[in-house]
């Protein structure tokens, strides 16, 4: 048993200890919202928060996670970065197809926490491990920008 503490609520999952915490998160418990895009930690669609910081759940082993605590999309809304983020992305309409929207609002509330009014050089930096298919990078830079002023 791996004991687990996912958006506030303790867990214990009876996995194996090098199974990524993306599956652990989407099929043991249920949370789908972190998705799988690449498996190889390169396009950022399955980003969740280790104490606050952004990381690649398809390649980080489920034991690795030890006594930090994990947060998803789901829990995000919850934290203040997290609400004004994801209400910038509503306002500006930053979602087409949405599927890396979720690894992108984690990646830009973990900027926002740890830098409430980054520049352009900043937000770039913070974003760049995440790929949006469908473009909406101007889009997905300007709700960050809004959602540092609210």
């Amino acid at each position: 048993m791996i004991a687990l503490n996912v958006n506030g609520q303790d867990r214990n999952v009876d996995v194996p200890d090098d199974m990524p915490l993306l599956w652990v998160l989407r099929d043991v418990i249920g949370l789908t919202g972190t998705k799988f895009g690449c498996g190889i930690a390169q396009c950022g669609a399955c980003t969740v928060q280790l104490d606050g910081q952004p990381v690649r759940s398809c390649v980080l082993p489920v034991a690795s996670v030890g006594a930090r605590h994990v947060t998803t999309v789901e829990a995000i809304g919850a934290t203040q970065s997290g609400k004004k983020v994801q209400q910038a992305w509503l306002d500006l309409e930053v979602i087409q197809c949405g599927y890396c929207q979720s690894g992108q609002i984690m990646s830009a509330s973990a900027l926002l926490e740890r830098n409430p009014n980054p520049s352009d050089s900043d937000i770039d930096a913070a974003m760049s491990g995440n790929i949006c298919r469908c473009g909406t990078y101007t889009r997905i830079r300007a709700a960050i920008k809004q959602a540092a002023k609210a």
